[in-house]
């Protein structure tokens, strides 16, 4: 295989991520998928796991510019976006960049900011820029926002409002590492850090060229419409009150097709909408209180929803 073809270049990625994440290559794809979506990730998970780990390093590998955004209950929306300062020498305002102004943001326990801020991240994550007093400033590309999440259970945090979880392509969680994982972590931190020395493996041409490859993966039709039959089922669920809107129709669609670049594939397959649904849409829907009461989960929910849902026969996809 050439080694400018999008999937050699994922596996760079993902295989320089676990110089520094051990066992955790499924994060590190899932984060692919939510870059060469053009969305934004949220890592749910209690401390200590790897999750700030996960975002430096995917900066790294990349070569872009990183931000980290540690979330308190006294941060406040110009302290993301960023103020215009007056220079009394110039006689004129000038605009102070917040650390926002990066390729890959991390906005660490998001939610211990207050609902004020979580609400200053909306318009940078849905429309890519910030608004300044009236002047709007465009952020870099590519733009990803990886937020990372505390157990609602955990003192001191302010739960995310729905609009503000819709924003997020994904939502994931990494977990304890296993007993062999653990020990590998302390043997690789005996000396060093491996963040420390750390370096890109790709060019800005490969993060580009991956970037654009799943403008080209084919999704055939009986896959879009078990995309929306899927979504359409969460809507009619009777341990939900609110299912998935189109915009997660339209999440799923497009990270089934950069998930098949990954897998070095131009086409998608029902296994790949399988795989991720859970991810993508677990998030965006709201139990009901007797749902809430007997303990279910939504990614519980995605799972009972997929395994009833009809997969495409091979003769419909070959139709």
């Amino acid at each position: 295989m050439s080694p400018d073809h999008p999937e050699v270049i994922a596996g760079k990625i993902i295989d320089n991520i676990g110089r520094v994440l051990v066992g955790k290559k499924q994060a590190a794809e899932l984060c692919l998928v939510a870059l060469g979506c053009g969305g934004h990730l949220l890592l749910e998970d209690v401390p200590g796991v790897g999750k700030t780990m996960l975002a430096r390093s995917l900066a790294c590998s990349l070569g872009l510019s990183f931000n980290r955004i540690q979330c308190t209950p006294d941060l406040l929306p110009s302290d993301i976006t960023g103020v215009s300062v007056f220079s009394p020498q110039a006689g004129t305002f000038t605009f102070r960049p917040g650390p926002v102004m990066a390729n890959i943001v991390l906005v660490d326990e998001v939610n211990r900011a207050t609902p004020r801020t979580q609400s200053g991240l909306l318009e940078v994550m849905a429309e890519r820029q910030v608004t300044v007093d009236g002047q709007t400033y465009p952020l870099p590309e590519p733009f990803m926002v990886v937020a990372t999440e505390n157990p609602i259970e955990f003192e001191g945090t302010f739960p995310l409002p729905e609009a503000q979880l819709d924003r997020f392509l994904m939502r994931i969680s990494l977990g304890y590492p296993a007993p062999d994982e653990e020990a590998a972590i302390l043997s690789r931190l005996e000396k060093e850090h491996p963040i420390k020395t750390l370096q890109p493996v790709v060019s800005p041409e490969e993060v580009n060229r991956f970037l654009q490859a799943a403008r080209d993966v084919f999704v055939e039709e009986s896959l879009r419409d078990y995309i929306v039959e899927l979504v359409g089922r969460t809507r009619h669920h009777p341990a939900l009150a609110v299912g998935a809107s189109p915009r997660g129709s339209i999440a799923l669609f497009q990270a089934a097709r950069v998930l098949a670049v990954l897998r070095g594939r131009n086409y998608v397959l029902p296994e790949d909408i399988k795989y991720l649904a859970p991810f993508v849409l677990a998030h965006r829907l709201i139990l009901t209180a007797e749902a809430q009461a007997r303990g279910e989960k939504g990614f519980q929910i995605m799972q009972e929803i997929i395994s009833a849902t009809p997969v495409p026969t091979e003769e419909a996809l070959n139709a």
